[in-house]
């Protein structure tokens, strides 16, 4: 079994452990997020640069809170 481990806030978490977590613009469970091509949210080009909104990211509903983070604090671990 594969499981989304984001780090949120400073904190790693299991996204999994949530059962009301959704990810991406679809707003899927984790592991049909990863199963589905881990969709992020990724311009080719930037309408502005050095801009922090023009970032690549992932929304993430986790805990009844909403985050937007980058892809690089995911981790996928099969276990």
């Amino acid at each position: 079994m594969k499981k989304v481990y984001a780090c949120l806030t400073g904190n790693w978490v299991c996204l999994n452990d949530d059962p009301e977590c959704v990810m991406g613009i679809h707003r899927v469970n984790p592991s049909q997020w990863y199963e589905e091509n881990a969709e992020i949210w990724a311009p080719i080009q930037r309408k502005e640069k050095d801009t922090y909104y023009q970032l690549d990211y992932v929304q993430i509903f986790y805990h009844n809170k909403d985050y937007r983070i980058n892809p690089v604090f995911i981790q996928i671990v099969s276990e």
